[in-house]
Parts: C-alpha cells; structure tokens; sequence
C-alpha cells in the first residue's frame, strides 16, 4: 500500500528511503510493531554509510499509527550516546494521546471518515488488546484516575488547543468519576510507547526537529496540535503543516 508514496519520496527528495515492514498486530501482539521499527531505526543509525548516508541527517517518519511508532522511536533514542542522533522526525496526522477523547476535534470529527472516533478508539483498543466493552466509559474519561488526571492536564487539555480550531463546533465535557477497575486495566494505554504525548519532560526537551501535519477533518488534529505546544515550550524547532481541507488518510 505504501511502496508508490515511499518511491515518491525518495525521487522528489533525492534521499534513501528504508520502509521497516514491521510485524502486525493482531498475529504479531504490540509493542513488537514498536519493537521493530526502534531495531530497524538503531540497524540503520549504525550501517548508514554502508547505504551512502551521512548518520547526521538521518530522519524519521510515519503517517497515523506510524506516526504514533515514529514519535515514540524518537523518544527512545533520546538517551543512546552510542548512536548518532537523528536529524529530524515527520508526524503525519499521528496518535498521541488516549486520555481524552473529547478533545474538539474528536467531537467535530465524530462521524468524518475514514477515522471515526469509534473507530479510533476499536483500533487502538484492539492493537493493544484490551477489551472494547469499555468504550463508552473511556469516551467518558473514566479510565483517567484523579492523580493521572492532575498529571496529565498541562500536556492534554482542550485549554490548550487554539480558539480557532474550536469554532467549528466545541462544548466542554462534563468530567465523569474514575472507576477504579478501568483505571487499572488502562495502565499500558498511558505507556509513552502508545500515547507519545505522555513522556516526561527530560524527554520531550531532547527530541529533534520536527514537522508535523494535521488535517482539518481529523479526530486525530488536537493530538498533533498539543505535541507542537509541548516540543515547542521545550524550544524544539516545529515546523507546522496544517491542510484545511484534509482529512486523515489524505497522504
């Protein structure tokens, strides 16, 4: 499905383009899909010169779910003084975030397809295997305990979404208790290696240059507009690419 774009953009970049075709879910059960792609990355960082590459200019990239492996191989390599750093990372409308799903552009993309955000939610609950009797109480947010949620509230928040983007068609959400149970059973959807948006600061300020693109009808929008606001309060160069008439899938 992605050799023509991957060739495109290697002809119009004049670069070496590597696709990783990593294990899939759900015969090959996550993080092997993030496992993959972090050896195929560090693989690549060490040989680089063996493919005419200068190590220095090695840059990451992957669109939706890639975009979520993209980010958190990013993050993993952070700390590897051992590897040569990466140039830059591209987030294609990326997943970053399962805290809250009332985000506005969850709310006024509910029904856009192709990413429904139930749709959303079903994907990402069965790549992690978890059970989807549980999703109106995670569109509810209760899921989130109440220390996570004081956590998590400076990094996700419809607070920090710009007003334009809530013209279209935005009402604050009500906030639901936690249940305890959900809670529990939600620990691995907080992981960094599933919601990127989530890692500490130590980790956000060492990350690389960065573009990312959002597409107007996407539930996913706000995750890549709140990632922008992070990586830049932690001055890391950002170059945005917003399609106001995209949607997700539009590469």
């Amino acid at each position: 499905a992605y050799e023509r774009t991957c060739r495109y953009f290697c002809k119009k970049t004049n670069s070496v383009v590597v696709c990783v075709g990593y294990r899939l879910a759900p015969e090959h059960p996550y993080p092997a899909q993030f496992e993959d792609c972090l050896t195929a990355a560090i693989h690549f960082l060490r040989t680089a010169q063996d493919h005419g590459v200068d190590p220095s200019r090695v840059v990451i990239c992957g669109d939706s779910s890639g975009g979520t492996i993209t980010a958190a191989v990013a993050q993993a390599l952070v700390n590897r003084r051992d590897l040569p750093k990466l140039r830059a990372q591209i987030l294609i409308y990326p997943f970053l975030q399962c805290v809250d799903l009332n985000l506005p552009s969850y709310q006024q993309n509910a029904k856009v397809p192709i990413l429904l955000k139930e749709r959303t939610l079903v994907l990402g609950l069965k790549y992690i295997n978890k059970d989807l009797s549980t999703i109106k109480e995670i569109f509810k947010g209760c899921h989130v305990s109440e220390d996570r949620r004081l956590k998590y509230q400076k990094w996700v928040s419809p607070d920090h979404i710009p007003h334009e983007f809530k013209t279209r068609g935005y009402k604050p959400s009500p906030t639901y208790l936690p249940l305890k149970e959900m809670c529990d059973e939600a620990e691995s959807m907080f992981d960094p290696v599933f919601s990127p948006l989530l890692a500490e600061d130590s980790v956000i300020a060492q990350l690389p240059e960065t573009l990312i693109l959002t597409c107007e009808f996407d539930v996913l929008r706000d995750d890549g507009l709140l990632y922008k606001k992070r990586l830049e309060d932690h001055g890391i160069k950002v170059t945005w690419c917003h399609l106001q008439e995209g949607f997700h899938g539009t590469v």
